[in-house]
């Protein structure tokens, strides 16, 4: 969870928000799939991981 926590960290103040707000409210209680998701999703640039969190979250 501390690498998750991590990886979370981002270039913008807003994008930082979004990641930890999904990694506290959503992945906690997420299943193997959707933790898979998330931690795919850490790998895109930031104005790209921004637009997919804003879509699932949206």
């Amino acid at each position: 969870m501390s690498r998750l926590h991590w990886q979370c960290r981002r270039g913008s103040l807003e994008l930082d928000l979004i990641l930890k707000e999904y990694l506290h409210q959503h992945y906690v209680n997420a299943d193997a799939a959707e933790k898979h998701w998330f931690s795919e999703q850490l790998k895109r640039d930031d104005l790209e991981l921004m637009a997919v969190m804003q879509a699932r979250l949206g």
